[in-house]
Protein backbone atom coordinates (compact mmCIF):
# COMPACT_ATOMS: atom_id res chain seq x y z
CA UNK A 1 0.00 0.00 0.00
CA UNK A 2 2.80 2.66 0.48
CA UNK A 3 4.06 1.99 -2.64
CA UNK A 4 0.45 3.82 -3.71
CA UNK A 5 0.80 6.82 -1.04
CA UNK A 6 2.69 9.68 -2.96
CA UNK A 7 2.07 12.89 -1.04
CA UNK A 8 6.12 12.59 -0.61
CA UNK A 9 7.42 12.78 -4.05
CA UNK A 10 8.08 16.31 -5.32
CA UNK A 11 6.27 18.03 -7.92
CA UNK A 12 8.69 17.34 -10.83
CA UNK A 13 9.24 13.81 -9.89
CA UNK A 14 5.38 12.87 -10.04
CA UNK A 15 4.90 14.33 -13.37
CA UNK A 16 7.90 13.27 -15.01
CA UNK A 17 7.01 9.77 -13.41
CA UNK A 18 3.11 10.09 -14.37
CA UNK A 19 4.31 11.06 -18.06
CA UNK A 20 6.08 7.73 -17.94
CA UNK A 21 3.23 5.58 -16.19
CA UNK A 22 1.17 7.38 -19.65
CA UNK A 23 3.72 6.60 -22.34
CA UNK A 24 3.81 2.57 -20.54
CA UNK A 25 -0.12 2.42 -20.91
CA UNK A 26 -0.31 3.02 -24.60
CA UNK A 27 2.26 1.17 -25.08
CA UNK A 28 0.61 -1.76 -23.29
CA UNK A 29 -2.89 -0.39 -24.74
CA UNK A 30 -1.46 -1.59 -27.76
CA UNK A 31 -0.15 -4.58 -27.54
CA UNK A 32 -3.16 -6.05 -25.67
CA UNK A 33 -5.37 -5.00 -28.21
CA UNK A 34 -2.92 -6.76 -30.85
CA UNK A 35 -3.31 -9.46 -28.20
CA UNK A 36 -6.80 -9.24 -28.21
CA UNK A 37 -7.06 -9.41 -32.27
CA UNK A 38 -5.15 -12.47 -32.47
CA UNK A 39 -7.52 -14.26 -29.69
CA UNK A 40 -10.37 -13.35 -31.66
CA UNK A 41 -9.40 -14.39 -35.13
CA UNK A 42 -8.52 -18.11 -33.56
CA UNK A 43 -11.60 -18.10 -31.86
CA UNK A 44 -9.31 -18.93 -28.66
CA UNK A 45 -12.81 -18.38 -26.25
CA UNK A 46 -14.73 -21.50 -27.86
CA UNK A 47 -12.06 -24.31 -26.07
CA UNK A 48 -12.50 -21.77 -23.09
CA UNK A 49 -16.23 -22.51 -22.56
CA UNK A 50 -16.87 -18.84 -23.75
CA UNK A 51 -19.65 -17.97 -27.06
CA UNK A 52 -17.64 -15.36 -27.79
CA UNK A 53 -15.22 -13.08 -27.66
CA UNK A 54 -17.49 -10.32 -25.70
CA UNK A 55 -17.88 -13.50 -22.86
CA UNK A 56 -14.71 -14.35 -22.78
CA UNK A 57 -13.22 -10.58 -22.07
CA UNK A 58 -16.11 -10.23 -19.35
CA UNK A 59 -15.57 -13.04 -17.68
CA UNK A 60 -12.56 -14.62 -18.19
CA UNK A 61 -10.96 -11.67 -18.46
CA UNK A 62 -12.76 -9.77 -15.89
CA UNK A 63 -13.28 -6.41 -18.15
CA UNK A 64 -16.17 -4.32 -17.55
CA UNK A 65 -18.84 -4.50 -20.16
CA UNK A 66 -18.04 -1.16 -21.62
CA UNK A 67 -14.32 -1.96 -21.24
CA UNK A 68 -14.46 -5.23 -23.40
CA UNK A 69 -16.99 -3.61 -26.06
CA UNK A 70 -14.42 -0.94 -26.83
CA UNK A 71 -11.31 -3.01 -26.50
CA UNK A 72 -12.95 -5.69 -29.27
CA UNK A 73 -13.88 -3.27 -31.50
CA UNK A 74 -10.60 -1.05 -31.67
CA UNK A 75 -8.58 -4.20 -31.71
CA UNK A 76 -10.50 -5.62 -34.70
CA UNK A 77 -10.39 -2.05 -36.49
CA UNK A 78 -6.44 -2.37 -36.07
CA UNK A 79 -6.68 -5.97 -37.13
CA UNK A 80 -7.64 -4.49 -40.35
CA UNK A 81 -5.66 -1.49 -40.18
CA UNK A 82 -2.59 -2.05 -38.66
CA UNK A 83 -1.81 1.45 -38.49
CA UNK A 84 -4.06 2.15 -35.49
CA UNK A 85 -1.77 0.19 -33.53
CA UNK A 86 1.48 2.19 -33.69
CA UNK A 87 -0.97 5.63 -33.40
CA UNK A 88 -2.54 4.70 -29.88
CA UNK A 89 1.18 2.89 -28.43
CA UNK A 90 2.65 6.77 -29.04
CA UNK A 91 -0.51 8.48 -28.32
CA UNK A 92 -1.79 10.22 -31.51
CA UNK A 93 -4.74 8.40 -30.96
CA UNK A 94 -6.90 6.83 -27.72
CA UNK A 95 -9.32 3.70 -28.17
CA UNK A 96 -12.28 6.26 -28.40
CA UNK A 97 -10.80 7.97 -31.15
CA UNK A 98 -10.29 4.71 -33.27
CA UNK A 99 -14.09 3.41 -32.06
CA UNK A 100 -15.42 6.89 -33.87
CA UNK A 101 -13.45 6.92 -36.85
CA UNK A 102 -13.40 2.54 -37.41
CA UNK A 103 -17.10 2.92 -39.48
CA UNK A 104 -15.99 5.08 -41.89
CA UNK A 105 -12.14 3.93 -42.48
CA UNK A 106 -11.42 2.06 -46.14
CA UNK A 107 -8.31 1.19 -47.42
CA UNK A 108 -8.32 4.15 -49.70
CA UNK A 109 -8.95 6.61 -46.78
CA UNK A 110 -7.54 5.62 -44.13
CA UNK A 111 -4.15 6.59 -44.05
CA UNK A 112 -5.42 10.27 -44.60
CA UNK A 113 -8.08 9.94 -42.07
CA UNK A 114 -6.37 8.53 -39.20
CA UNK A 115 -3.50 11.36 -39.80
CA UNK A 116 -6.28 14.08 -40.06
CA UNK A 117 -7.35 12.81 -36.27
CA UNK A 118 -4.33 12.34 -34.92
CA UNK A 119 -3.97 14.37 -31.33
CA UNK A 120 -6.86 15.24 -31.73
CA UNK A 121 -9.80 15.44 -28.12
CA UNK A 122 -12.62 13.34 -29.22
CA UNK A 123 -15.32 16.24 -29.36
CA UNK A 124 -12.75 17.46 -32.02
CA UNK A 125 -12.83 14.12 -34.22
CA UNK A 126 -16.76 14.13 -33.53
CA UNK A 127 -16.70 17.60 -35.68
CA UNK A 128 -14.14 16.46 -38.15
CA UNK A 129 -16.60 13.27 -38.86
CA UNK A 130 -19.00 15.87 -39.10
CA UNK A 131 -17.98 18.23 -41.46
CA UNK A 132 -16.29 14.83 -43.63
CA UNK A 133 -19.92 12.45 -43.38
CA UNK A 134 -22.63 14.62 -42.28
CA UNK A 135 -25.81 13.02 -41.31
CA UNK A 136 -29.57 13.91 -41.21
CA UNK A 137 -31.33 15.75 -38.34
CA UNK A 138 -32.12 13.80 -35.66
CA UNK A 139 -35.73 13.13 -35.09
CA UNK A 140 -38.20 14.80 -33.03
CA UNK A 141 -38.25 12.49 -29.70
CA UNK A 142 -41.73 12.39 -27.64
CA UNK A 143 -40.44 11.20 -24.60
CA UNK A 144 -43.37 10.48 -21.49
CA UNK A 145 -42.17 11.07 -17.75
CA UNK A 146 -44.14 10.27 -15.03
CA UNK A 147 -46.12 13.07 -13.48
CA UNK A 148 -45.68 14.37 -10.10
CA UNK A 149 -48.39 13.92 -6.99
CA UNK A 150 -49.60 17.29 -7.45
CA UNK A 151 -50.04 17.25 -11.55
CA UNK A 152 -51.22 13.99 -11.48
CA UNK A 153 -54.29 13.70 -13.42
CA UNK A 154 -57.87 12.82 -13.08
CA UNK A 155 -59.13 9.26 -13.73
CA UNK A 156 -60.22 9.83 -16.91
CA UNK A 157 -57.74 11.84 -17.83
CA UNK A 158 -55.18 9.03 -16.95
CA UNK A 159 -56.36 6.26 -18.98
CA UNK A 160 -55.67 8.49 -22.05
CA UNK A 161 -51.97 9.76 -20.93
CA UNK A 162 -51.43 6.01 -20.34
CA UNK A 163 -52.29 5.40 -23.65
CA UNK A 164 -49.49 7.87 -25.00
CA UNK A 165 -46.62 6.02 -22.90
CA UNK A 166 -44.27 5.52 -26.37
CA UNK A 167 -40.87 6.39 -25.67
CA UNK A 168 -38.55 7.01 -28.44
CA UNK A 169 -35.11 6.31 -27.35
CA UNK A 170 -31.65 8.77 -28.44
CA UNK A 171 -28.71 6.63 -28.00
CA UNK A 172 -25.50 6.47 -29.88
CA UNK A 173 -24.94 4.71 -33.08
CA UNK A 174 -23.08 1.42 -32.44
CA UNK A 175 -19.84 0.42 -34.45
CA UNK A 176 -20.44 -1.23 -37.78
CA UNK A 177 -18.84 -3.74 -39.21
CA UNK A 178 -15.53 -3.54 -41.06
CA UNK A 179 -15.85 -2.48 -44.87
CA UNK A 180 -14.37 -1.63 -48.21
CA UNK A 181 -17.19 0.95 -48.38
CA UNK A 182 -18.82 3.87 -47.06
CA UNK A 183 -20.94 2.18 -43.68
CA UNK A 184 -23.86 4.26 -43.09
CA UNK A 185 -24.92 5.07 -39.43
CA UNK A 186 -26.93 2.08 -38.05
CA UNK A 187 -30.07 2.59 -36.65
CA UNK A 188 -30.36 3.67 -32.68
CA UNK A 189 -30.82 0.63 -30.64
CA UNK A 190 -33.77 0.31 -27.57
CA UNK A 191 -32.31 0.38 -24.26
CA UNK A 192 -33.07 -0.91 -21.15
CA UNK A 193 -31.51 0.65 -17.53
CA UNK A 194 -31.90 -0.38 -14.27
CA UNK A 195 -33.93 2.35 -11.96
CA UNK A 196 -34.04 0.77 -8.41
CA UNK A 197 -34.10 -2.51 -7.17
CA UNK A 198 -36.78 -4.60 -9.20
CA UNK A 199 -37.38 -1.50 -11.80
CA UNK A 200 -36.16 -0.94 -14.84
CA UNK A 201 -37.20 2.07 -17.49
CA UNK A 202 -37.08 1.18 -21.36
CA UNK A 203 -36.26 2.99 -23.81
CA UNK A 204 -37.38 2.14 -27.55
CA UNK A 205 -38.56 3.76 -31.23
CA UNK A 206 -41.36 2.18 -32.57
CA UNK A 207 -42.57 2.49 -36.44
CA UNK A 208 -45.98 3.44 -37.00
CA UNK A 209 -46.82 0.02 -37.87
CA UNK A 210 -45.85 -1.29 -34.15
CA UNK A 211 -47.60 1.88 -32.75
CA UNK A 212 -50.72 0.47 -34.30
CA UNK A 213 -50.74 -2.69 -33.31
CA UNK A 214 -49.85 -1.33 -29.50
CA UNK A 215 -52.93 0.75 -29.65
CA UNK A 216 -55.18 -2.42 -30.99
CA UNK A 217 -53.88 -4.57 -28.27
CA UNK A 218 -54.58 -1.76 -25.38
CA UNK A 219 -58.14 -1.76 -27.07
CA UNK A 220 -58.47 -5.76 -26.90
CA UNK A 221 -56.88 -5.62 -23.56
CA UNK A 222 -59.71 -3.24 -21.82
CA UNK A 223 -61.25 -5.52 -19.58
CA UNK A 224 -58.29 -6.47 -18.49
CA UNK A 225 -55.97 -3.72 -18.39
CA UNK A 226 -58.59 -0.66 -18.45
CA UNK A 227 -56.09 2.00 -17.94
CA UNK A 228 -54.39 0.85 -20.85
CA UNK A 229 -51.04 0.62 -19.26
CA UNK A 230 -47.95 -0.09 -21.89
CA UNK A 231 -46.01 -1.88 -19.26
CA UNK A 232 -49.03 -3.91 -18.38
CA UNK A 233 -49.38 -4.26 -22.45
CA UNK A 234 -46.09 -5.25 -22.90
CA UNK A 235 -45.52 -7.78 -20.31
CA UNK A 236 -48.94 -9.70 -21.36
CA UNK A 237 -47.58 -10.11 -25.05
CA UNK A 238 -43.83 -10.88 -23.62
CA UNK A 239 -45.71 -13.94 -21.92
CA UNK A 240 -47.56 -14.94 -25.00
CA UNK A 241 -44.72 -14.25 -27.25
CA UNK A 242 -42.58 -16.69 -25.02
CA UNK A 243 -44.96 -19.53 -24.95
CA UNK A 244 -45.12 -19.20 -28.92
CA UNK A 245 -41.17 -19.62 -28.83
CA UNK A 246 -40.90 -22.06 -26.39
CA UNK A 247 -43.30 -24.80 -28.38
CA UNK A 248 -41.04 -23.69 -31.68
CA UNK A 249 -37.87 -24.09 -29.58
CA UNK A 250 -37.97 -26.97 -27.59
CA UNK A 251 -41.54 -28.07 -27.86
CA UNK A 252 -43.23 -26.89 -24.78
CA UNK A 253 -46.65 -27.86 -23.99
CA UNK A 254 -49.47 -28.66 -21.39
CA UNK A 255 -50.26 -31.67 -23.52
CA UNK A 256 -47.99 -34.46 -24.93
CA UNK A 257 -48.92 -36.05 -28.50
CA UNK A 258 -47.98 -38.74 -30.12
CA UNK A 259 -44.78 -38.61 -31.78
CA UNK A 260 -44.73 -38.89 -35.28
CA UNK A 261 -42.62 -41.59 -36.36
CA UNK A 262 -42.89 -40.95 -40.16
CA UNK A 263 -40.42 -38.17 -39.78
CA UNK A 264 -37.69 -40.07 -37.86
CA UNK A 265 -37.61 -42.36 -40.94
CA UNK A 266 -37.81 -40.15 -43.45
CA UNK A 267 -35.25 -37.76 -41.58
CA UNK A 268 -32.48 -39.04 -39.84
CA UNK A 269 -31.75 -35.95 -37.99
CA UNK A 270 -35.88 -35.25 -37.15
CA UNK A 271 -36.28 -35.02 -33.37
CA UNK A 272 -39.31 -35.33 -31.90
CA UNK A 273 -41.07 -32.92 -29.67
CA UNK A 274 -40.89 -34.82 -26.07
CA UNK A 275 -37.36 -35.62 -26.93
CA UNK A 276 -36.88 -32.20 -27.25
CA UNK A 277 -38.45 -31.05 -24.29
CA UNK A 278 -36.74 -33.57 -22.19
CA UNK A 279 -32.85 -32.33 -23.08
CA UNK A 280 -34.47 -28.60 -22.75
CA UNK A 281 -35.37 -29.25 -19.34
CA UNK A 282 -32.65 -31.73 -18.45
CA UNK A 283 -29.94 -29.39 -19.85
CA UNK A 284 -31.43 -26.13 -18.24
CA UNK A 285 -32.01 -24.13 -21.58
CA UNK A 286 -28.01 -23.71 -21.38
CA UNK A 287 -25.32 -24.39 -23.46
CA UNK A 288 -23.44 -27.72 -22.20
CA UNK A 289 -19.95 -27.05 -23.69
CA UNK A 290 -17.18 -27.57 -20.29
CA UNK A 291 -13.71 -26.32 -21.32
CA UNK A 292 -10.67 -28.26 -20.04
CA UNK A 293 -10.73 -25.94 -16.82
CA UNK A 294 -14.64 -27.24 -15.50
CA UNK A 295 -16.04 -24.19 -16.45
CA UNK A 296 -19.45 -24.44 -18.20
CA UNK A 297 -20.44 -22.15 -21.40
CA UNK A 298 -22.99 -19.68 -19.96
CA UNK A 299 -24.96 -18.71 -23.23
CA UNK A 300 -28.76 -19.16 -23.07
CA UNK A 301 -28.77 -17.83 -26.56
CA UNK A 302 -28.90 -19.10 -29.92
CA UNK A 303 -28.86 -22.86 -28.17
CA UNK A 304 -29.16 -26.10 -30.75
CA UNK A 305 -29.99 -29.44 -30.46
CA UNK A 306 -26.39 -31.31 -31.04
CA UNK A 307 -25.67 -34.71 -31.21
CA UNK A 308 -22.86 -36.20 -28.81
CA UNK A 309 -22.08 -39.17 -31.76
CA UNK A 310 -22.70 -37.48 -35.46
CA UNK A 311 -25.66 -38.12 -37.07
CA UNK A 312 -23.25 -39.03 -40.10
CA UNK A 313 -21.02 -41.78 -37.87
CA UNK A 314 -24.58 -43.13 -36.79
CA UNK A 315 -25.70 -41.03 -33.84
CA UNK A 316 -29.09 -41.07 -32.83
CA UNK A 317 -31.60 -38.42 -31.85
CA UNK A 318 -32.35 -39.74 -28.27
CA UNK A 319 -32.29 -37.98 -24.86
CA UNK A 320 -29.26 -39.70 -23.62
CA UNK A 321 -27.66 -38.93 -27.40
CA UNK A 322 -28.80 -35.39 -27.45
CA UNK A 323 -27.06 -31.96 -25.63
CA UNK A 324 -27.96 -28.15 -26.03
CA UNK A 325 -24.98 -26.32 -27.43
CA UNK A 326 -24.78 -22.48 -28.81
CA UNK A 327 -24.09 -21.67 -32.34
CA UNK A 328 -20.43 -21.12 -31.34
CA UNK A 329 -19.84 -24.58 -29.84
CA UNK A 330 -21.75 -26.48 -32.03
CA UNK A 331 -19.39 -25.33 -34.82
CA UNK A 332 -16.66 -25.32 -33.06
CA UNK A 333 -17.77 -29.28 -32.20
CA UNK A 334 -18.11 -29.70 -35.34
CA UNK A 335 -14.79 -28.20 -36.36
CA UNK A 336 -13.07 -30.89 -34.12
CA UNK A 337 -14.56 -33.80 -35.10
CA UNK A 338 -14.67 -33.12 -39.16
CA UNK A 339 -11.93 -30.44 -39.47
CA UNK A 340 -12.38 -26.69 -39.97
CA UNK A 341 -11.75 -26.63 -44.00
CA UNK A 342 -14.73 -29.49 -44.58
CA UNK A 343 -16.90 -27.35 -41.93
CA UNK A 344 -15.78 -24.27 -43.88
CA UNK A 345 -16.96 -25.83 -47.67
CA UNK A 346 -20.12 -27.44 -46.07
CA UNK A 347 -21.40 -24.03 -45.12
CA UNK A 348 -20.65 -22.44 -48.60
CA UNK A 349 -22.84 -24.56 -49.73
CA UNK A 350 -25.46 -24.30 -47.84
CA UNK A 351 -25.23 -20.22 -48.67
CA UNK A 352 -25.02 -20.95 -52.31
CA UNK A 353 -28.16 -23.52 -52.04
CA UNK A 354 -29.79 -20.81 -50.25
CA UNK A 355 -28.96 -18.35 -52.45
CA UNK A 356 -30.19 -21.09 -55.57
CA UNK A 357 -33.53 -21.12 -53.61
CA UNK A 358 -33.96 -17.50 -52.90
CA UNK A 359 -33.20 -16.80 -56.97
CA UNK A 360 -36.01 -19.68 -57.81
CA UNK A 361 -38.32 -17.76 -55.41
CA UNK A 362 -37.91 -14.76 -57.47
CA UNK A 363 -38.82 -16.53 -60.59
CA UNK A 364 -34.95 -16.47 -61.92
CA UNK A 365 -34.60 -19.91 -62.93
CA UNK A 366 -30.65 -21.26 -62.72
CA UNK A 367 -28.80 -24.20 -62.49
CA UNK A 368 -28.73 -25.75 -59.12
CA UNK A 369 -25.60 -25.93 -57.31
CA UNK A 370 -23.49 -28.66 -58.05
CA UNK A 371 -22.91 -30.67 -54.00
CA UNK A 372 -19.44 -31.62 -52.83
CA UNK A 373 -18.06 -34.97 -52.97
CA UNK A 374 -16.45 -34.44 -49.62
Amino acid sequence: MTSYLLSHLADHVLLRDLKVLVSQDRATTAALLAHLAEVDERKLYLPAAHPSMFSYCVHELRMSEDAAYKRIQAARAAREFPAIFAAIADGRLHLSAVIRLAPHLTRESADELLAAAANKTKAEIELLLAKRFPQPDLPTLVQATAASAASAPRAPERSAAAAEQLVPEPVASTMAPQSAERIEPPAPRAKVAPLSPGRFGLQLTISQATHDKLRYAQALLAHAVPMGEVADVFDRALDALIQQLERRKFAATTRSRPARRRHEAANARYIPAEIRRAVWQRDGGRCTFVSEQGKRCEAHARLEFDHSEPVACGGEGTVEKLRLRCRAHNQYAAECTFGAGFMREKRDEARGRAAWVKTEARGRRVPAPVASRA
